[in-house]
C-alpha cells in the first residue's frame, strides 16, 4: 500500500469575520497526482499556503512526508516547491540564468546545479531558448521554465497553483503532458484549479472544496457515478424552445450553443416521457444524444446540493 505523503485533519483558517476553512481532511498518496477544485474564493490557494508554509493555519494539523507544517517548515520547504498562478520569473535574464540565481539562492554547488540546469532545459524541451531573453517566451514558455525552477532542489512535493492560467488549448495540453510525466517520476503533485477537464483528465483523486469544506472525494470515475449513468444533451434551434425545455426539465442550460443537459437513467422509457412532454408542449429538439457525465455535473450537482442545504460559499 502506498503510504499517504501528504495528511491534514480538521485544518481551519479565518480572514477576519469570514471563516475559509472549515475543518479540512486529506490525504495524498506518495507519488500521485492530487486535485484540489473549487470556485474562486473556495479556499483552494489558502490551503496551499498552509501546507508550503507560507501561512499557518487557525486550527488543525498538516504534516508532509512526516513533518509538521507549522512546526518544523525548514524541514518541510527542503521537500516541497510551490508554482503559483502566474510565472515568477526574471524577464530582464535569459531561462539558463533563471536557473542559474536560483539554484544560487538554494546554495547548490556549481557542478550540480549545471547537471541539474541542462537536465531540466532537455526535459521541459527550453535548450534552444535557453540563452534567449524570458521576455521574449510565450506564455506556455513561461510556465515551463517556471516549473523548471520549482524542480531544481529535486522536491518530494510539487504544488501547482492554478498552473494553466492564462494557457492556449495546445499549451494546456503539453502542460498536462508534462505534469503526468513528472508524477510518472515519482513527483507527488498537489493541483488547485478552476479547470473541471484539467482535474478529470491528471488526477489520481480529486476533492471538491465548496463553503469551507470538502464535500466529496475519490477518483473521476468514483465522483461520476454520483451524478449517475448517463445524461441526455437536447439541441435546440432557437432561444425560447430551450427556455421552455428548461422550465419543465431543469438541468444544465448552455445558452451559447441552445443546449439542455438532463440527467437520465439511460431507459428507453424514460427517453420516450421526455418526448412525450416536448410533444405535449409543442417544443421541438433539433437533435439529441446521450452522454456519460462529466467532472463538471459532478461539481455542479454538489455545489448545488449544498447551497440547497445552506452552506454559505
Amino acid at each position: 500500500m502506498v503510504k499517504p505523503i501528504i495528511m491534514v485533519d480538521g485544518l481551519q483558517k479565518r480572514y477576519g469575520n469570514k471563516q475559509i476553512l472549515k475543518d479540512i481532511d486529506l490525504q495524498v498518496e506518495e507519488g500521485s497526482i492530487f486535485a484540489l477544485l473549487g470556485e474562486n474564493g473556495a479556499g483552494k490557494t489558502t490551503t496551499v499556503r498552509i501546507l508550503s508554509t507560507l501561512i499557518n493555519a487557525d486550527g488543525g494539523t498538516a504534516y508532509i512526508d512526516g513533518f509538521d507544517c507549522q512546526h518544523q517548515p525548514q524541514s518541510i520547504k527542503k521537500r516541497i516547491s510551490l508554482t503559483g498562478q502566474y510565472a515568477t520569473v526574471d524577464e530582464q535574464l535569459t531561462g539558463e540564468e533563471n536557473l542559474i540565481l536560483i539554484g544560487r539562492l538554494l546554495h547548490l554547488d556549481k557542478k550540480t546545479a549545471n547537471k541539474r540546469i541542462t537536465e531540466l532545459l532537455e526535459l521541459f524541451d527550453l535548450s534552444s531558448h535557453a540563452k534567449k531573453l524570458v521576455k521574449t517566451y510565450s506564455g506556455g514558455m513561461l510556465r515551463k521554465l517556471d516549473i523548471a525552477i520549482s524542480l531544481l532542489a529535486s522536491p518530494k512535493v510539487i504544488f501547482l497553483d492554478e498552473p494553466t492560467t492564462g494557457l492556449d488549448p495546445r499549451s494546456r495540453q503539453n502542460m498536462w503532458e508534462m505534469v503526468k510525466g513528472l508524477a510518472a517520476d515519482g513527483v507527488t503533485i498537489f493541483l488547485t484549479t478552476q479547470y473541471l477537464e484539467e482535474a478529470e483528465v491528471l488526477a489520481d483523486k480529486i476533492a471538491v472544496l465548496h463553503g469551507g469544506r470538502i464535500i466529496a472525494e475519490g477518483s473521476s470515475e468514483q465522483l461520476k457515478s454520483l451524478v449517475g449513468e448517463e445524461k441526455l444533451v437536447w439541441v435546440f434551434s432557437e432561444e425560447t424552445s430551450l427556455a421552455r425545455a428548461q422550465s419543465l426539465l431543469g438541468g444544465e442550460l448552455n445558452e451559447a450553443e441552445n443546449i439542455l443537459v438532463t440527467n437520465s437513467d439511460g431507459s428507453i422509457e424514460d427517453l420516450r416521457q421526455t418526448l412525450n412532454i416536448f410533444h405535449e408542449q409543442g417544443i421541438i429538439p433539433t437533435s439529441f444524444h446521450y452522454r456519460n457525465p462529466t467532472i463538471q455535473d459532478v461539481f455542479m450537482v454538489l455545489t448545488d446540493k449544498n447551497e440547497k442545504e445552506g452552506v454559505a460559499v
